[in-house]
């Protein structure tokens, strides 16, 4: 199992998109009309969108695709109370709506989400965000981790709502999973838990 990769916006975000079957929609950050495209590849409708944040580099080609493709929108409720407002629009770069999405679906960490025969737990990993989560597809090592770990580095914790010590305790978490697991990062390549382990300077500590 591998997820198609977008690369869209000015911030260059990862957008992912994962056959369950069902199409999964990770991070919809920009460029609607492209990740739309995509989804003609797969011969299922869209299961869920699932946010890792809320920062508007991850969402804002969100509530074009949900008109188009409706479906539950799974996102923390940490980062819910402000991923809609005013407060998370990025002038001239990302304005995303400012409407809550209809079908939006509050998560919690370790719950676990069923899509077919898969599952997929959500792991809070406050640090870059208050309600930053990783989703991990149990069964296939795959890890959709967001703006939480990087190839070689970790998302920032200067941000408002970021938090230094508890983006430690976050990648504590991950560091503890099996080492071959897949990391798909909001920004950038793949990598791995094993790579990051012996590369990554913020995994050792």
């Amino acid at each position: 199992m591998k997820p198609r990769s977008l690369t869209v916006g000015a911030f260059q975000s990862e957008c992912y998109l994962l056959n369950v079957p069902g199409v999964l929609i990770i991070d919809p950050g920009d460029e609607a009309p492209a990740i739309a495209a995509a989804l003609t590849e797969f011969d299922t409708p869209v299961e869920a969108y699932l946010l890792t944040h809320g920062h508007a580099d991850h969402i804002c080609a969100l509530a074009t695709l949900v008109a188009q493709h409706p479906a539950p929108v799974y996102l923390h409720e940490a980062d819910a109370a402000w991923a809609f407002s005013e407060a998370n629009q990025m002038p001239p770069f990302y304005t995303p709506t400012l409407s809550v999405p209809q079908d939006l679906m509050s998560l919690c960490d370790g719950q676990r989400l069923r899509f077919g025969d898969h599952t997929v737990q959500a792991i809070g990993t406050p640090g870059h965000t208050p309600g930053s989560v990783c989703y991990h597809v149990e069964g296939e090592k795959i890890l959709f981790s967001g703006d939480t770990l990087f190839s070689g580095s970790i998302g920032r914790t200067d941000l408002a709502g970021g938090d230094t010590i508890r983006m430690q305790s976050s990648l504590q978490k991950l560091a503890a999973m099996a080492p071959e697991t897949v990391v798909y990062p909001g920004h950038g390549p793949a990598t791995s838990i094993a790579r990051e382990l012996r590369i990554n300077p913020f995994m050792r500590s």
